[in-house]
């Protein structure tokens, strides 16, 4: 891989980082629970967080990441994604922000895949543990609202 074709990888998980930021943050504002609405805030902000890692690593400044790897229900890649609409019901909004987390982990795995620097790898896979986290916290919510226990 050439410099130019590292810095298109990077630039391109930069702006799907400022997309999610963006996708959470308008949740946050339109969504009425206030659980779900203090939960896409916390991911908005965390997703600001990732850009400015990318951002960093692109200027090769050093990273250092230790996040423990989550559990995987594997929900979202059996859903699927509903519309975006304004009056779109918190469980729905909870399939489309799995589906965004889903499609970031599994980027973030295929550019490991690809590199052979060791540093770059262990970032990318660090960013695939963050994003798999951010899916089996949304899946856990999911999964109470979608099935809740009746007695």
């Amino acid at each position: 891989m050439d410099a130019q074709d590292y810095r298109s990888i990077i630039e391109s998980a930069i702006t799907n980082e400022v997309e999610a930021y963006s996708f959470y943050q308008r949740i946050s504002e339109t969504v009425q629970d206030a659980n779900l609405k203090t939960l896409f805030k916390e991911l908005a902000d965390e997703e600001t967080g990732h850009r400015r890692l990318l951002q960093g690593f692109i200027n090769r400044e050093p990273t250092a990441l230790h996040f423990d790897a989550k559990k995987n229900y594997k929900i979202g890649e059996m859903l699927e994604t509903p519309a975006l609409t304004a009056d779109l019901k918190p469980v729905d909004g909870l399939v489309i922000a799995i589906k965004k987390e889903l499609s970031a982990m599994q980027m973030y795995t295929q550019f490991a895949n690809l590199t052979t620097d060791e540093e770059e790898k262990k970032m990318f896979l660090e960013l695939a543990k963050m994003e798999g986290g951010h899916k089996a916290r949304l899946e856990d919510l999911y999964t109470n609202m979608a099935f809740p226990e009746s007695w």
